[in-house]
């Protein structure tokens, strides 16, 4: 691989006695799409503030194309686009692309960066006249306007509807096709299984699950099956041959995470003849989430026993105290915004 677009070594950061970071690794290669994943309070916002500059670790190091994060940034290397960003008002968009140009020693034309973020028939409207949707495009276009190497997105496709969504990822892909790097936090899951070449999970300011979606996938367990088991509770199915956990679930079935799905079903119909409702399928990039979440975030090995400070207890709490939701909706509210 040629040399790493953002390359982070060894990062330490204490607020006070609070470690927000202990010895995180992250690389980001050209045209390389990362997805950076992690509960309330994992470090992602202090990670993404150390590699734009804007924060110095207490250790380890940050460097973006060689350089070091704020020469990067005076450089015009790096891209940024934030979900909580304002957009200034009483300026046409074209206007302000134009003059965020301006503070890029080698931008693209204004007219180019809307057109490459799907925002070309935006130039002439006002930037308080924007929906939710028009205002991401927008923002991905400043972002874009200075012709950086690495893009940094936090959040890109909130407030846009599944269509704009899809045109957005289509653009993006185009990015990286010209080698761009990507790192974006996102709290869709399949959004990140879909669009991310690989995926870094964040808890308790530790990496705890890097690799492809389909390798931080298969820590939620070969398969998943669920099933209504009249009479029995979860520790006890825990017990059956194949079965590596088991979580009762608030429609009252029982989600069995498997080591041998075709083992477990058969011990499980066995046991439980009167087992119904079942249903068997791959796990999914949010089933190893939930699993790491349930093993105290212990890197890598859902079920573990290690608890990683508070990030596993806001997790725990998280899911104790929202009754009633489903698994995906459990996982997307464990990510932060």
């Amino acid at each position: 691989m040629s040399e790493a677009v953002l390359s982070l070594r060894g990062l330490n950061h204490n607020y006070g006695e609070v470690a927000a970071l202990s010895g995180v690794d992250l690389e980001v290669g050209p045209g390389e799409a990362v997805a950076l994943l992690g509960p309330n309070g994992a470090g992602k916002s202090t990670t993404v503030s150390i590699l734009l500059g804007l924060l110095d670790p207490d250790q380890g190091t940050a460097r973006v194309c060689g350089r070091g994060a704020r020469e990067a940034v005076r450089a015009g290397l790096v891209g940024a686009m934030l979900q909580d960003a304002g957009l200034p008002a009483n300026a046409t968009v074209g206007e302000l692309v134009g003059m965020f140009a301006a503070l890029y020693p080698k931008p693209i034309q204004p007219a180019a960066a809307l057109a490459m973020a799907g925002a070309a028939d935006l130039a002439d409207r006002k930037s308080d006249a924007l929906s939710g949707g028009q205002a991401q495009r927008v923002r991905l276009a400043l972002a874009l306007v200075g012709d950086p190497t690495l893009l940094v997105l936090d959040e890109p496709t909130s407030a846009m509807d599944p269509e704009a969504r899809r045109a957005f990822w289509t653009a993006l892909r185009t990015q990286t096709a010209e080698g761009r790097g990507v790192l974006f936090a996102t709290h869709h899951l399949d959004e990140a299984q879909a669009i991310a070449d690989r995926v870094v999970v964040l808890a308790g300011g530790r990496v705890v699950a890097s690799g492809t979606p389909a390798e931080v996938a298969k820590l939620g367990g070969q398969n998943l099956i669920r099933a209504y088991v009249p009479d029995a509770v979860a520790a006890e199915l825990t017990g059956l041959a194949g079965v590596a956990s088991a979580i009762d679930e608030p429609d009252g079935r029982t989600l069995l995470r498997c080591t041998d799905s075709d083992r477990a079903i058969r011990t499980l119909l066995a046991a439980h003849p009167e087992a119904s409702r079942i249903e068997v399928r791959e796990t999914a990039l949010e089933d190893a989430f939930l699993a790491l979440a349930e093993g105290g975030w212990r890197g890598g090995t859902p079920g573990g026993g290690d608890v990683a400070g508070r990030a596993a207890r806001d997790a725990n709490a998280a899911f104790a105290s929202q009754d009633g939701r489903t698994a995906t909706d459990h996982a997307n509210l464990e990510l932060t915004r």
